[in-house]
């Protein structure tokens, strides 16, 4: 299966339990139905949900909104993800450049989930996601970086 037509969610083992209550999450993926399913899963968890089909898109929705999570697809046509965090992360703090991002995508080998966190992005979801799992990290990503960096 090719990483653009991997499910993006499995059927939970367990019962979601973690609240996102309160998040502002952008989400980007360029799958219909993926996004579709990700912001079901995550506004069932207490998010708002901005959800945008590509890169340009997001950092339109970076650029207007306050936001906490950035959560993004690699495999986009176009901009692919890490074209949009290199620019998301180019952004002064005070218009997003600090956001807690974390890819959601197939490319799930060691080496795709280092490029990923040297890219910039603080978490690597592989696709198809658990949906406690991915609360419950997102969730955690979420109050880390709003605890600040650590001195």
């Amino acid at each position: 299966m090719s990483p653009a037509r991997t499910p993006a969610i499995i059927e939970p083992a367990e019962p979601v339990t973690a609240t996102l209550e309160g998040l502002r999450i952008l989400l980007v993926d360029d799958e219909d139905d993926a996004r579709e399913a990700m912001t079901v899963l995550l506004r069932q968890a207490g998010a708002d949900v901005i959800a945008v089909p590509s890169a340009p898109l997001a950092l339109e929705a970076l650029a207007k909104e306050k936001l906490d999570v950035l959560l993004s697809d690699i495999a986009m046509p176009g901009e692919d993800g890490y074209a949009l965090i290199a620019k998301v992360r180019s952004l002064p703090a005070a218009e997003g450049g600090r956001i807690a991002a974390a890819a959601l995508t197939a490319y799930a080998t060691a080496e795709d989930r280092a490029r990923v966190l040297r890219a910039g992005y603080q978490g690597h979801f592989a696709k198809p996601v658990e949906p406690g799992q991915l609360v419950s990290a997102v969730a955690a990503l979420a109050e880390r970086a709003a605890a600040g960096p650590r001195s």
